[in-house]
């Protein structure tokens, strides 16, 4: 990549603002709902997170690709972002321990980005206007195309994901001879978290997003983990459903994000699109239980409504976000059943909430 030069490409947001920039990966032209996350590191996590399927990321840190690309450090098969907009696409990396760099990288997942922008004008911009729609090109500068092109682009709301990113055939991970086992449904789980299980003893197998209760039940498992995702949670009845029967069977549930929203609908609770949402790594977060402050790393635009939250006779309050008060955590009265809106496997992120992976397995050997 010495002789790589930088085309020029735009970036152009639903609101009619446009950044000029360069072009980063493949030559071409996407879309998506464009967010951004505050992380420092850990930008091939991010990019293989299953739950920014169908979103434009925009990094904050000023460098992305200076420590090359690690085969070992995924969160899923490929990428799942649509596009990267960054101010610093560093080609050049320095880790030896790198496979790749990031280009040659983002060339063979196909992934369209652009480069030299002004993030920290970006990220304030949406930061005061929302979560809105974007598209990037390095192979259309005429404007005026590119907003007939992002017209056709649906908003995130409403929109069901999770059967797009899920595995379509079942699949087991861990010792098999593990004392615990735990159905995963997969809503586009990332593998650090079938690791943290793994690590704690606990067998998993991992079904496709809308198997039945019934179907997990046969493999006769000890509890349930409802996984994170993308998409809208209000738009998948069929995994509400799921939920239910878990709660009506008495089995121990865990939910993590996505997971977190569906426990909520599955208890009469309705979700929300957020006006922004919570990305990056170091999200503040009360245990009230035990009176607990840590550090999350979080990945979602949608959460729960609060008012319906602390009006429910169904669930209780576990955690709250110290930044804005929202509910970050519940608990089913009554059952083993709870769940977190943050991501306790924080790959990338800090480790505070990894104890609730030990929650969940003295749930199923209580």
């Amino acid at each position: 990549m010495n002789n790589y030069i930088k085309l020029p490409a735009i970036l152009l947001l639903a609101d009619g603002t446009v950044y000029h920039g360069k072009a980063a990966g493949k030559i071409g032209t996407t879309t998506g709902e464009i967010c951004f996350n505050t992380g420092m590191t850990g930008y091939q996590e991010i990019f293989t997170d299953p739950s920014y399927f169908g979103q434009i990321m925009v990094t904050t840190n000023a460098h992305i690709g200076n420590y090359g690309i690690h085969n070992e450090e995924i969160e899923s098969d490929n990428i799942k972002i649509s596009g990267l907009v960054c101010k610093n696409f560093n080609i050049t990396y320095s880790r030896k321990m790198a496979d790749t760099s990031i280009q040659d990288y983002f060339l063979e997942e196909k992934i369209v980005g652009i480069s030299d922008v002004d993030t920290r004008s970006l990220v304030r911009h949406i930061r005061d206007k929302g979560a809105m729609n974007a598209i990037i090109s390095s192979e259309i500068l005429d404007i005026d195309v590119l907003k007939e092109k992002l017209a056709d682009v649906p908003s995130m709301e409403g929109l069901e994901l999770s059967s797009q990113v899920s595995t379509k055939e079942s699949y087991e991970y861990g010792d098999e001879n593990a004392p615990k086992r735990v159905a995963v449904l997969d809503l586009g789980v990332k593998k650090n978290i079938l690791r943290n299980f793994d690590s704690r003893g606990v067998f998993s197998k991992v079904f496709p997003a809308k198997t039945s209760f019934a179907e997990m039940e046969k493999w006769n498992p000890d509890g349930y983990f409802i996984s994170n995702g993308p998409g809208d949670p209000s738009a998948m009845p069929y995994a509400i459903e799921t939920v239910k029967a878990v709660l009506e069977s008495g089995k121990p549930l865990f939910g993590i994000c996505l997971g977190h929203q569906l426990l909520a609908l599955a208890n009469d609770i309705r979700t929300m699109k957020m006006f922004n949402g919570h990305r990056g790594l170091n999200h503040p977060v009360k245990n009230i239980i035990i009176n607990h402050c840590e550090v999350t790393s979080q990945n979602h635009g949608f959460g729960v409504i609060p008012e319906d939250v602390r009006n429910s006779d169904k669930v209780e309050i576990t955690h709250l976000n110290l930044n804005d008060q929202s509910i970050e955590g519940i608990r089913v009265k009554g059952k083993k059943a709870f769940s977190v809106q943050f991501h306790p496997e924080s790959s990338p992120g800090p480790h505070d909430s990894r104890y609730l992976f030990d929650d969940f397995v003295n749930l199923m050997n209580s």
